[in-house]
């Protein structure tokens, strides 16, 4: 596994920091859980096939889950996995009292309808933030279980102390995972933002004009010096495997002299994603009792 790098450059946001502090948090709340309950609370992840990445982030989780106290169960099924299969194994573990959160990682195999999937899973488990009833309840302002990614990324700019109330917004990638629950959150905090994809024109004329900019398409070195506003603040969001390295959509060398404030890749949003999973584990177990 790729060694995150330590962070010296004051640019340079230590998501590995922030990621630890919130985990302290969720440790000593997993802790004051068991005295109140004499329960431990409890994540259960399902697993579907043999991709690499996604086997090493489940092992990521658990891990964490081993360092905050959060009892871990995980549920790995071969690739063929029928999505009836899965959607049985979601109304199993929904039943059951001592498992507070589930998550499905993603991505599934391509037989299987994934947001049919996230949709059968409990709104009061759903720790990742998938479930359309939680989704819904993020775009009115009532932002309960949201995506993980997104969240770390808010929870990065309170640690910055950046409000980004009416600062210009430019997300790149508009998935259900990152692209549009981070426009909708920066929404809630009265951002303006302006949401890219792969189909949009000109893509550095927009990215140009950000305070803040926020990648997510998976296409390594997309973002270079000359698409970012000097001082902008960059969360790369991007993940791109190549020979057991992992690397960001943003051309991390070229991009870091113009910068306020950029994330890197290893290091930078995945290990907030993961604390943030802790958390939302916690508060699961706290709203089921």
């Amino acid at each position: 596994m790729q060694e995150l790098p330590e962070v010296t450059d004051p640019r340079i946001i230590d998501g590995k920091k922030i990621a630890q502090g919130i985990e302290a948090d969720v440790k000593r709340g997993v802790e004051e859980f068991i005295s109140e309950h004499g329960i431990r609370p409890a994540l259960a992840t399902i697993l579907v096939g043999e991709h690499p990445p996604s086997k090493l982030y489940v092992k990521l989780k658990h891990w964490a889950c081993k360092r905050v106290g959060i009892i871990s169960e995980d549920h790995k099924l071969p690739q063929e996995t029928t999505q009836e299969e899965i959607i049985g194994l979601i109304a199993t573990m929904n039943k059951r009292p001592e498992i507070h959160g589930i998550l499905v990682q993603l991505p599934l195999p391509g037989h299987i309808d994934e947001r049919e999937v996230m949709m059968q899973i409990s709104p009061k488990k759903d720790v990742d933030g998938f479930n359309p009833l939680n989704m819904g309840k993020m775009l009115i302002g009532r932002e309960g279980f949201v995506p993980c990614t997104p969240k770390g990324i808010i929870r990065a700019l309170e640690e910055s102390k950046i409000d980004p109330h009416g600062m210009e917004v430019v997300v790149v990638g508009h998935s259900n995972v990152v692209g549009k629950p981070a426009a909708i959150m920066l929404l809630n905090r009265n951002a303006t933002v302006k949401v890219c994809h792969v189909y949009t024109k000109d893509l550095k004329s927009h990215t140009v004009e950000a305070d803040i900019l926020i990648v997510a398409t998976g296409v390594r070195g997309l973002i270079k010096a000359d698409m970012v506003k000097e001082g902008a603040i960059v969360f790369d969001v991007g993940i791109t495997w190549q020979d057991n390295k992992v690397y960001g959509d943003v051309d991390f060398d070229d991009v870091l002299p113009r910068v306020g404030l950029i994330s890197p890749v290893p290091g930078g949003v995945g290990p907030m994603t993961i604390a943030i999973l802790m958390e939302h584990t916690l508060m699961a177990a706290r709203m089921q009792r």
